[in-house]
């Protein structure tokens, strides 16, 4: 007791990491490296006890760049999917089918619905057309051939449910498998959406069971686990991997699974489990608090990494495939198709295809190997915290350097070893980081009583931005470090998105690194003209270069610097086609959009990668713009709001959008350089262009045709007025519409 109270403010300073501990561990004080830490602890005993081994049960039939070069780009003929589930099912055999895949629109691509109108007006007095119509209209209508495909068969079809859409909904929801009633009026901390986005009705009816193909996708942006059951306005539906193995098993119940009163869990008001109910016989699937399941990840994913067979549904089409190879499969159709974008970050993999994540969720159900973080982690943790934290505090100062060093390395490997044992024998996830983290901070402060970490300096802080803006910003930050800093902020900035076009063109016929260097050098050219006008590099994302004006170095101007640079690195492409052409190496184009607003500013990501970047609708927008670029035959697009900020240019308005996410229409410009500079014959063309977006917004087809007419003697190249000719051609078809702003609407992003 004498040494005790001798050492007690180094008992007191050891103590302060298991105060911490405790609080992030009960929840009044979480701490984020703390959870990411737990995180990387799992991720690493994850990718080390993988089976990698192949489940022979599960086959997933790939969409893959193979079959979308031998079928074509997707979406596909609803006829050729339902080839795909004639093949499936008549040659092969297979026991069960699921799509990892939403048909949420009807497919009008046999040109039916076009024959069905002409047979009511043009052709109505066509002897025969209306009879030979008729004799069509089977083997036209692919949703029906589709569906007929399904009928009778075993299918779990697909959806998502979304909460990003303003609660919009569309398609047709299975039937829920449970209802609020059933949780006895317990706060479950259910995954909870407001929209979703499902399968028309014709082919709902066909094949009613479905599943959402959700995942959820923690803090850190990697996905983990999938919730097994979600609610939507107070019903509760089921994933595609539970509906799928409940259609294996005939179909039980699901019932909320309560925990048992334990010592800990007593007053758990959660689910332990899942149940599954048939008759007389149950199985319970344990679950986390928000009703999820870890993902039971078998290997590293993709078609060659042995985890389960892929098959590309191009080889089932072209029945290149022998009969019944797949007998008494289940089978998830998917796709690992880079265009189409159904890959996440997961633990094992950056890249993993989506379906294979459901796959794994299958396999664990089936093998009965299902990994959860339990409903008494809490508990345990708190316990091990104060054991570990209490045992250190009281021997470390009464230690010698060389003895502290030795106990405090048992003490991390006892933790490690309780931690490994209960994960393999019991499949239990239970918290790890917190426990580490306080022994061995307990011990480094112990170690170094009285010390802390040093901050900063100002200057390194500054230094930090070099990363992201030129040499000379950072001589402006260095002269008053205090004024800058990483943390996020909100402010009005300018954002820039440039797409470069025609690599990919390249990319077939160019070695990689020749690739490479040319996408290097085009990169550094307009890095250059992006940084001599004071621009932040955000980041590079394959052949598109993200930037933005007014951060972390203050710039009241940067809504013209960001046009400026626009302009200056169209003319930089047109100048590196010169090059090329020179060469005889293929030419490039290139799309931009900037749009001016409100962003989040600030050092954000991980604790394993962090960038300084900007976040926000105005963000989004500012990408949106660029992809339209493509549709209106230009090289920029800006928004109202930067155009607003830089009356210097000269500029022609493109049109009004609403873009996908916003219900809000903006108008769009072109800067055609500055104002001043500006020959008499293009402002003639932009006066006689804005009589004819007025004319157009007033629905005066006749007054548009005129302006069209001189617009193309004007410029007779300019494929924006041919893009307003074809839009007034089908516009007058229409009747007047009052309500109609004149708006051009995009639901793709």
């Amino acid at each position: 007791m004498g040494l005790l109270s001798k050492h007690w403010s180094r008992i007191a300073v050891t103590l302060i990491p298991l105060v911490f501990g405790l609080l992030h561990a009960t929840g009044i004080l979480p701490i984020g490296v703390v959870q990411r830490l737990d995180d990387i602890i799992y991720d690493a005993r994850l990718r080390a006890t993988m089976p990698r081994t192949l489940d022979e049960r599960i086959v997933i039939v790939d969409i893959d760049e193979k079959s979308l070069a031998e079928v074509g780009h997707w979406p596909w003929a609803r006829s050729r999917v339902a080839d795909l589930v004639d093949e499936l099912y008549g040659q092969q055999k297979i026991a069960l089918l699921g799509f990892d895949i939403v048909f949420a629109e009807p497919d009008e691509s046999s040109g039916l619905k076009h024959l069905q109108q002409l047979a009511q007006t043009d052709l109505r007095d066509q002897p025969g057309f209306a009879d030979k119509l008729a004799q069509l209209q089977p083997s036209l209508d692919y949703d029906g051939l589709f569906a007929k495909s399904l009928e009778r068969r075993r299918v779990v079809l697909g959806y998502y449910l979304t909460s990003d859409r303003d609660g919009r909904t569309s398609g047709v929801l299975p039937a829920p498998v449970m209802g609020r009633e059933s949780l006895q009026g317990r706060p479950i901390a259910f995954t909870t959406w407001s929209g979703y986005g499902s399968n028309i009705a014709r082919i709902a009816g066909a094949a009613p069971l479905a599943g959402y193909f959700n995942s959820i996708t923690d803090a850190d942006g990697v996905v983990r686990s999938i919730p097994l059951v979600a609610e939507y306005k107070g019903q509760y539906y089921e994933s595609l991997a539970l509906a799928m193995f409940r259609l294996l098993n005939g179909l039980p119940a699901v019932e909320p699974g309560f925990p048992r009163d334990r010592l800990v869990s007593r007053n758990y008001q959660g689910l332990e489990s899942i149940v599954l109910r048939q008759g007389d016989k149950t199985l319970a699937i344990p679950v986390d608090a928000r009703v999820a399941t870890l993902v039971p990840f078998r290997g590293p994913g993709g078609p060659g990494a042995g985890s389960f067979r892929y098959v590309s549904a191009s080889d089932l089409l072209a029945k290149r495939v022998a009969p019944e190879t797949l007998r008494g499969k289940i089978v998830l159709v998917g796709t690992t198709a880079p265009g189409l974008q159904d890959v996440r970050v997961t633990p094992v993999a950056e890249t993993y295809p989506g379906v294979e994540a459901h796959a794994n969720v299958i396999s664990g159900l089936l093998d009965g190997k299902i990994f959860v973080k339990p409903d008494y982690a809490v508990g345990y943790e708190v316990v091990i915290l104060i054991l570990s934290g209490l045992a250190l505090a009281f021997s470390l100062p009464l230690l010698s350097a060389t003895r502290a060093v030795m106990v405090s390395a048992a003490m991390v490997a006892l933790l490690i070893g309780v931690n490994v044992w209960l994960y393999l024998g019991g499949g239990l996830v239970l918290p790890l980081a917190s426990a580490l983290t306080v022994a061995i901070t307990a011990f480094a402060l112990n170690m170094s009583y009285g010390y802390f970490v040093e901050s900063r300096s100002k200057r390194e802080l500054a230094n930090l931005f070099g990363t992201y803006v030129q040499p000379e910003l950072v001589d402006e930050m260095v002269k008053d470090p205090l004024s800058y800093s990483m943390k996020a902020t909100n402010k009005e900035l300018t954002v820039m998105f440039c797409d470069m076009r025609g690599f990919t063109k390249m990319s077939e016929s160019m070695e990689p690194t020749r690739l490479q260097e040319l996408l290097n050098a085009v990169f550094s050219r307009l890095t250059d003209v992006i940084q001599a006008n004071r621009g932040t590099i955000d980041k590079y994302m394959g052949d598109c270069v993200m930037a933005f004006w007014g951060a972390p170095v203050e710039t009241p101007n940067h809504a013209h610097l960001a046009v400026k640079t626009a302009l200056e690195m169209s003319a930089a492409v047109r100048k590196i086609n010169e090059e090329h052409r020179a060469s005889g190496i293929p030419e490039i184009g290139i799309g931009i959009g900037l749009n001016t607003g409100t962003m989040c500013v600030g050092d954000m990501g991980s604790d394993i990668r962090r960038s300084y970047t900007v976040i926000g609708d105005a963000v989004n927008l500012g990408s949106r713009l660029e992809g339209l670029s493509k549709v209106y035959g230009v090289d920029i697009v800006v928004s109202e709001s930067t155009r607003r900020l830089a009356p210097e240019f000269g500029w022609q308005e493109l049109d009004k959008v609403r873009v996908k996410g916003k219900e809000q229409a903006v108008g769009i410009f072109y800067p055609l350089g500055l104002l001043q500079e500006l020959p008499k014959a293009q402002t003639d063309e932009v006066k006689t262009w804005a009589g004819l977006v007025k004319a157009y917004r007033a629905q005066d087809w006749e007054q548009c045709d005129l302006m069209l007419l001189n617009l193309q003697r004007m410029n007779a190249k300019k494929y924006l007025y041919e893009l307003y000719s074809d839009r007034v051609a089908s516009m007058r078809l229409l009747p007047f519409d009052p309500a109609w702003d004149g708006a051009t609407n995009f639901e793709t992003k």
